[in-house]
């Protein structure tokens, strides 16, 4: 229900746009974002916005501290999909990007998580 895209091989400096297909109804969506996983190491939060904003691409954004000023996460609900566009890129952001999206539904919390897709940039 979550498909990413737009990975791949970033040289340093360079930039990238990450988007996620979302076939979840998005006015059911409180939250999206976007999470980054190495080798040995737990998914870290990389940027997530709110969905609930009565607007149809605006929302409370927040964003790892490594990547505040580079990246940008947005959201369009006319085309349902969630972009991270990804600027100065260095080598510690390499990883899987998964998107994510959470709900609730009946009292229940529901969390959705994409595929992932690699990027790589090399140091």
């Amino acid at each position: 229900q979550l498909v990413e895209s737009g990975g791949g091989f970033v040289p340093p400096g360079g930039s990238l746009r990450l988007s996620c297909a979302v076939s979840i109804s998005f006015h059911s969506i409180n939250t999206m974002g976007w999470y980054r996983q190495t080798p040995g190491k737990e998914r870290e939060l990389v940027a997530t916005i709110t969905m609930n904003s009565g607007s149809n691409y605006g929302g409370t954004t927040n964003y790892a501290d490594s990547v505040k000023g580079r990246f940008a996460i947005s959201r369009d609900n006319n085309k349902n999909t969630v972009d991270l566009q990804m600027n100065g890129m260095t080598g510690d952001v390499t990883g899987v990007y998964y998107c994510y999206a959470d709900k609730y539904s009946n009292g229940r919390h529901i969390e959705y998580w994409g595929q992932g897709t690699q990027v790589t940039i090399p140091s």
